[in-house]
């Protein structure tokens, strides 16, 4: 068995354990890896028209089933069938050492980021595991190759955290811009939920007394992947708490200002007819792109053109970390409001 073919039953095995974002990122290391085990004579194929061939179409069990390849994908499938390595060769130090050279560069010969890197050699791990398993490899070599990937920053950069000023001035903003988002936003720093967790967020997860805090019973979330990678077709799954078990749920006590803020949505806007409190521009789930374009707005009115150039609560889910911030600054007039 050659590594292409054996890469293409490793996602096939993987695929409905995984979900979609995580399908998607196992598909994007194995097309990093497959070009790099195959034989090194004869006429190679530009490595952006295997990466699409790979990527698309082979390691998307989904898109296999479903329609042929085009001429390209086929023509760039059938030279990775010639060319691809015998998994057998990967009991070679020196084949497992010269693939994990290649992660640590991009399409365009730059550096990879070291995050990526490592992510992809936990995919490549994987897939060795598997070919033990299956009897096609004595052993996996990679973690007895001495070969070390570049440390990944775990570090939070301080530029992106705004202070609990600036992020009330944008908040005051996204009510005056785009009114329906505003409990959107708090629950992203008040609560530090991610954006995944509160476009899924419902009316039934949601204790508020009339006055005073309040909790988040938080049960699900809904993230955006794309088509390609759902089973349901559509660009978002429902799924459990990440890197939590099916199931779990999470209590978070909200503070009063956030209760008010939630309070004050259900009154002005209701709920979606299946309980969300947050709905897309045509009534389905709060897309990345509508979200994203009201914070950019509130953030450049709030901050002016300055500081909205700098990388000061650029993203959306910059204000999780903003979060942490205030809660390790719990006495702040903010968090006690």
């Amino acid at each position: 068995m050659t590594w292409y073919q054996h890469a293409m039953a490793y996602t096939e095995m993987k695929w409905r354990h995984l979900a979609p974002h995580s399908r998607a990122s196992l598909a994007d290391a194995l097309a990093t890896i497959t070009p790099l085990l195959t034989r090194e004579t004869g006429r190679r194929l530009p490595g952006q028209t295997l990466r699409a061939a790979l990527y698309g179409y082979a390691f998307n069990p989904q898109q296999r089933r479903s329609r042929a390849p085009d001429p390209g994908t086929a023509s760039a499938l059938a030279w990775l069938e010639r060319e691809s390595l015998p998994v057998s060769r990967l009991s070679d130090p020196r084949i497992i050492r010269a693939a994990l050279d290649g992660l640590c560069a991009r399409l365009d010969g730059s550096p990879a980021a070291a995050n990526t890197i490592t992510r992809k050699r936990a995919a490549f791990h994987g897939a060795l595991g598997y070919a033990v398993e299956l009897g096609l490899l004595p052993a996996n070599l990679l973690g007895l190759v001495r070969w070390r990937a570049p440390a990944v920053a775990t570090a939070v950069n301080p530029a992106t955290v705004a202070s609990p000023a600036q992020v009330r001035t944008i908040l005051t903003q996204v009510a005056r811009l785009r009114p329906e988002l505003a409990a959107f936003f708090g629950c992203l720093y008040y609560a530090a939920l991610r954006p995944e967790e509160a476009v899924a967020l419902c009316r039934e997860d949601l204790i508020l007394p009339a006055q005073g805090h309040g909790k988040i019973i938080l049960t699900a979330a809904c993230p955006r992947t794309g088509t390609a990678w759902t089973s349901t077709g559509t660009p978002h799954e429902p799924r459990g708490l990440k890197h939590r078990p099916d199931g779990a749920i999470r209590v978070i006590p909200i503070p009063p200002v956030l209760a008010r803020m939630l309070r004050q949505h259900l009154r002005l806007f209701g709920t979606t007819p299946d309980g969300r409190l947050f709905r897309g521009t045509r009534g389905g789930i709060l897309s990345e792109s509508v979200y994203g374009r009201a914070w950019h707005a509130a953030r450049l009115a709030a901050l002016g053109p300055e500081l909205a150039a700098t990388a000061l609560a650029r993203r959306p889910y910059d204000l999780r970390h903003a979060a942490l911030s205030l809660w390790l600054n719990a006495a702040s007039p903010a968090f006690r409001a």
